[in-house]
């Protein structure tokens, strides 16, 4: 389906890719494609918003998010680890797996930050077990946090001084202190508490205002923080499940939203047909430019 213009905060369906789960969106500048991950149908896809053409990469593990390579490529981390994906071959590389002894452990939401390293963290089947991680252009990595619910959504301010991080069975998006030079982050603070709204906040991205947009698992809607973390406004989705959200676009004016049916009933399902498709926003504000991992 090619893309129209609409009216700013309606909701439009792209293309249906009927995505189990539908997560990590992230918008190639350089190709002007938009990629997203299936995670539990072991696909990366690869969409051209303005023909909606989409192209289904099978690989051989679930891969939870992607970062685009400097060298070309991607960088990704799944449940096998930390990798690199070469889209011309489809031939997925393993760098490293700080976790390969806990075997129910895998990497969920992650970016990379504006020095160009790769952020991803790690999800576990019940507790507070899970960890964030970062790993560098000299493919070392680092345990960046401990006892996370659900490593999701990451980003960073575009004044580069602040990075939020999401624990979504906690409903928080935590707040750092972040220092460029040294990818150290410091005096973590509650940024985000959202305990007392349905739904719990999923994958996120950061405009050029300085502003968050936070996808709401179980919440149908996208909702957007200023600054200092306060509600602006919540656009309702016509999905249960929205998952993660990117800026695309020549103009990164246009709010791109993955999306899951995963774990919806029967009734659920048939009364929302349009559950694991794409979507997007039209939006007077822009986003960020995506960094390249420097590795």
């Amino acid at each position: 389906m090619r893309m129209k213009k609409i009216p700013e905060d309606e909701v439009q369906h792209l293309t249906s890719l009927g995505c189990q789960l539908g997560e990590g969106p992230l918008w190639h500048p350089i190709e002007q494609r938009l990629y997203c991950v299936d995670i539990e149908s072991r696909s990366i896809w690869r969409i051209d918003p303005e023909s909606g053409q989409a192209q289904d990469y099978v690989v051989d593990t679930r891969v939870g998010c992607l970062g685009i390579r400097r060298q070309g490529g991607f960088v990704l981390a799944g449940e096998d680890g930390f990798a690199t994906w070469d889209p011309d071959t489809n031939e997925i590389s393993l760098i490293t797996n700080p976790e390969a002894d806990r075997i129910y452990a895998r990497y969920n939401d992650g970016a990379v930050d504006p020095a160009g390293r790769f952020w991803a963290g790690t999800m576990t089947p019940q507790g507070y077990h899970s960890s964030l991680y970062r790993l560098d252009p000299d493919f070392l990595v680092h345990r960046m946090e401990t006892e996370i619910g659900i490593s999701n959504g990451i980003g960073w301010s575009p004044d580069q001084k602040t990075m939020y991080f999401t624990d979504s069975p906690r409903k928080l998006i935590y707040a750092y202190d972040f220092d460029v030079p040294s990818g150290e982050i410091s005096h973590r603070r509650i940024w985000v508490d959202s305990s007392e709204e349905d739904g719990l906040p999923d994958g996120l991205c950061v405009d050029a205002e300085g502003c968050v947009w936070s996808a709401r698992w179980d919440g149908w809607r996208i909702s957007r923080y200023d600054p200092q973390g306060q509600l602006m406004r919540r656009i309702p989705m016509p999905v249960q499940r929205p998952t993660s959200c990117a800026f695309g676009s020549p103009q990164l004016k246009t709010l791109f939203i993955t999306s899951a049916w995963t774990g919806l009933t029967h009734a659920e399902r048939s009364a929302q047909p349009m559950a694991g498709d794409l979507f997007y926003i039209e939006l007077d504000t822009a986003g960020q430019t995506a960094t390249f991992f420097q590795g």
